[in-house]
């Protein structure tokens, strides 16, 4: 019986697929030396479909089930690109639930999780949620820039391609992750409440950024946090600095850099804020477009899973995070282009935006504010406008970075 893999073509014989328990168990498991190629699969039965000469229920031949006659079809999805949760291979979730596999990315996982159990009864139910670990281009490749292998979408296209395949139900992302343009056929209904969008000073030996010496160096894999950093602090070094957050406190502790700067709302999603040694202000460090915001993506088409993320969402960040984003398609940042922005309800009720594009060595940095109603078309057209507005004072090379 041949099987057609969702990512990388397959072939898996049938003494390899077996049925370990009743027709109406709706379990799959694969034996043999193919069980270890893949992650998880699924499988349907199809009434008056005849796709296999026999399958083997608790070890005995059958072609039929109750009279009719019945196909066994199962989509393998090779370990390359995704794993999950159970360890069955089995397809008993009503919501699959994509994410990347960082500490950070399964704590969203689990918070989106746990709302959706929180907020719909039949979700709350045992195996009605799964978790499915996919790994992006981003998680492969650490030793170089984001910039320098590809920029936006890096983290996001193989989970995207996964929800466009049908292999995932949503698709958790850090929405400072997500490019300005969604892929044709998904939707972004849901943004979960924000946490603290500012940034983090960690450092063992100075207490901040002020007391470090000159030439110290300080790991970011961030554009946005060198130019800001290098605009204040010139007589500082920036490298380099990719990997989870807790590959980064190691290296920091190894002493490969002298300090480093994270993402507060990371570290509290994580409960690791005993490693901060100060809070940098948003005047200090403007944060990037969507920080610390958790955006829910599904398929255009499925309006079941729209109506349960609809439940979910936010409308205060939605409409922070539409106002930065729009900021960004205006200005068509890329990587390469060190760009920050926040929206934000004001004391009077209505909205204030920063922005912000400097040069990569922070030598120009240009800035920008604005102030409107807190509404959604309102917040989009004035993060439209604060794009365009530094894109015609930068001027055409302003954003032409060599590598």
């Amino acid at each position: 019986m041949a099987l057609r893999c969702a990512s990388t073509p397959a072939t898996l014989s049938r003494q390899h697929v077996d049925i370990c328990a009743s027709s109406s168990s709706n379990r799959v498991s694969l034996t043999g030396a193919e069980r270890s190629s893949f992650w998880s699969s699924e499988f349907s039965y199809r009434e008056r479909t005849f796709v296999a000469q026999s399958v083997s229920f608790d070890g005995k031949s059958r072609s039929k089930s109750n009279g009719r006659i019945v196909g066994l079809v199962i989509r393998a999805i090779s370990s390359e690109t995704i794993s999950s949760e159970t360890s069955t291979g089995v397809r008993t979730a009503l919501v699959r639930i994509g994410t990347r596999g960082s500490p950070l990315a399964l704590a969203q996982a689990y918070q989106t999780r746990d709302k959706l159990k929180a907020a719909h009864p039949e979700l709350a139910e045992d195996g009605a949620l799964e978790i499915v670990i996919i790994k992006t281009t981003g998680d492969k490749i650490l030793n170089q820039p984001l910039a320098d292998i590809g920029g936006k979408g890096l983290f996001t296209k193989e989970i995207d391609d996964a929800l466009l395949a049908g292999s995932i139900d949503i698709a958790v992302h850090s929405m400072k992750d997500v490019p300005t343009y969604l892929p044709e056929g998904t939707v972004l209904p849901c943004n979960l409440p924000r946490e603290d969008v500012r940034d983090a000073f960690i450092c063992p030996g100075y207490p901040s950024l002020a007391e470090l010496p000159a030439g110290s160096v300080v790991g970011t894999a961030s554009l946005r946090r060198q130019s800001q950093l290098l605009n204040k602090y010139p007589s500082l070094q920036c490298v380099n600095f990719r990997g989870n957050v807790q590959t980064r406190l190691r290296k920091l502790n190894e002493g490969t850099v002298q300090a480093t700067l994270l993402a507060l709302a990371g570290l509290k999603r994580l409960d690791m804020t005993q490693h901060i040694t100060s809070i940098l202000s948003i005047e200090e460090m403007l944060p990037a477009i969507a920080q610390g915001a958790i955006g829910i993506a599904c398929r255009t088409d499925d309006k079941k899973i729209v109506d349960y993320l609809s439940s979910l969402n936010h409308e205060d960040t939605r409409l922070a995070v539409s106002c930065e984003r729009s900021f960004l398609a205006a200005l068509d940042g890329s990587c390469r282009t060190p760009i920050a922005g926040l929206a934000y309800r004001n004391e009077q009720g209505t909205c204030t935006f920063r922005g912000l594009v400097a040069s990569p060595d922070g030598t120009r940095v240009l800035e920008t504010s604005r102030e409107c109603a807190f509404s959604y078309d309102e917040m989009v057209a004035v993060g439209k406008d604060a794009g365009e507005e530094l894109k015609t004072r930068g001027g055409p090379d302003f954003f032409n970075w060599a590598k």
